[in-house]
């Protein structure tokens, strides 16, 4: 299989049982993904050995893959969360610095509502706060939304749980960090899964 093949990750994660070389082309693929989303929780310090990782268990586990699904991104993401957790201290400690440009990619109303960057900046340290304090199923629906880049079928697919639990979790979440930095809005979903927030009017 050359660099150049487009087989769907569904099809490679077959081949690879017969040819485990190939499944190289799944770490050329999404390796940047899984890294990026790792870093943006646990710092760049770590991304590296999660990513690496992930894709270790993803190789071992690679025969228990759902074979109808093309985009293995959402299983890899999935597998990195579940490994983030045994770095939780070093999630907590992540989350005392969070960035209001970091706040702002999880409640993106966050800015708008901070009205100048020194309240965006103590409002973060609220966010922070508030992450913390979350479940783990909670936070890692959230962050996989936010900082994954998956929709509601895609975070069900990576956490192993039905839509309507994805929902739920989001939702949740997300009242939660807005009620810590005293944000109102009303969520709205959208056809394909994401949510579309609008401000509400008094």
């Amino acid at each position: 299989m050359s660099n150049t093949d487009v087989s769907p990750d569904n099809e490679v994660i077959e081949r690879s049982a017969r040819e485990p070389a190939v499944f190289a082309m799944l770490f050329d693929r999404h390796a940047k993904s899984v890294y990026r989303y790792v870093a943006q929780r646990l710092g760049d310090h770590v991304a590296d050995d999660v990513m690496s990782e992930t894709f270790l268990v993803a190789f071992e586990r690679r025969s228990a893959y759902d074979v109808s699904v093309s985009d293995a991104r959402p299983w890899l993401l999935g597998i990195a969360t579940r490994l983030m957790r045994k770095h939780a201290r070093v999630e907590a400690v992540a989350w005392k610095g969070l960035s209001a440009d970091m706040a702002a990619q999880i409640v993106p109303d966050f800015i708008e509502q901070a009205g100048s960057r020194i309240d965006a900046e103590r409002l973060s340290r609220r966010l922070g706060t508030a992450l913390r304090r979350l479940s783990d199923g909670d936070r890692d629906t959230l962050l996989l939304y936010a900082w994954g880049d998956l929709d509601y079928a895609s975070i069900a697919a990576a956490m192993q749980v039905p839509v309507g639990t994805v929902r739920s979790r989001l939702n949740r979440a997300r009242r939660q960090l807005r009620r810590a930095a005293g944000i109102t809005t009303l969520e709205q979903e959208t056809d394909h899964g994401r949510i579309d927030t609008a401000p509400q009017h008094s």
